[in-house]
């Protein structure tokens, strides 16, 4: 079992997703799944449910399935790749509509070239490290992808890192010291830590190299993560009008980057 294996078969993901400040993320992240499907449909010369179950969709790093089963769930054909087996066993026993198997994004040997509508790519990038991984991440998910497809990939983001573990927890001096920030507070992470972290110039590096435009790019989050316990103490309509904010902020580019995710929308050309 490798590390990131035993940290999923510990870490709740259901209950992270379904926290107040995990629900931000959902929704948004949601909000803009579901307008690429419909373009989809719309390629298709459909609209509404009448064409759900010929849109192909990849979740690349599915994890127990909260986007595929929903997915799966609303008619779409849905196809889910998870690495980690307790959380692929979850999934399997939530939606037998997905078609779930065990893989890596690194390489998506099962898949046909070409063969997805829209390719989510949200889990993977967390935890591959270096650029060559996450651009064979991204290259796999491009080439599964039709033409004129949709890729969204989501990234944990560099000054969330900083902010949190460095100044709110206090572990900035000992990360100086052991030379886990840069002068400038980019985070060095390696395996053994988990999570990697970027800025937005890494990105676009990233694109560049794998041949991808972006359409847009967006904080799915933003504040939500820094202020969990005030999300919290809010009444339900006071919630609503917090998701509302963030649903009518979420692509500013002066807000982008300081979130706790970022969601990247890609085409294949």
């Amino acid at each position: 079992m490798t590390e990131l294996e035993a940290y999923y078969n510990k870490f709740n993901e259901e209950k992270r997703l379904n926290s107040r400040h995990g629900q931000v993320e959902y929704r948004i992240s949601m909000k803009y799944i579901h307008i690429y499907l419909d373009e989809a449909a719309k390629r298709l010369g459909g609209s509404g449910t009448d064409c759900r179950s010929q849109i192909r969709l990849l979740d690349i790093g599915a994890g127990t399935g909260r986007y595929s089963v929903v997915l799966a769930e609303e008619g779409y054909d849905v196809t889910a790749v998870e690495l980690v087996r307790y959380n692929l066993g979850v999934l399997k026993k939530k939606a037998s509509s997905v078609k779930a198997m065990q893989g890596n994004a690194l390489n998506l040997k099962k898949l046909e070239s070409a063969s997805y509508d829209v390719t989510l790519l949200f889990g993977p990038m967390y935890h591959l490290f270096g650029f060559e991984q996450k651009l064979r991440a991204l290259s796999e998910a491009r080439r599964v992808t039709k033409p004129n497809g949709v890729i969204l990939v989501a990234y944990c983001m560099n000054e969330y890192s900083v902010i949190t573990y460095g100044f709110k927890e206090r572990n900035v001096l000992s990360c100086m010291a052991e030379e886990r920030f840069t002068e400038d507070f980019k985070t060095i992470s390696s395996p053994d830590k988990l999570y990697d972290y970027m800025r937005i110039e890494d990105i676009d590096a990233l694109n560049e190299a794998a041949g991808l435009r972006r359409i847009k790019i967006l904080s799915p989050d933003g504040p939500a993560n820094y202020i969990r316990p005030f999300l919290n103490q809010l009444t339900d309509e006071e919630f609503e009008l917090f998701v509302r904010y963030q649903m009518a902020v979420c692509e500013r580019a002066d807000l982008i980057g300081a979130g706790a995710h970022t969601v990247d929308i890609l085409r294949r050309d």
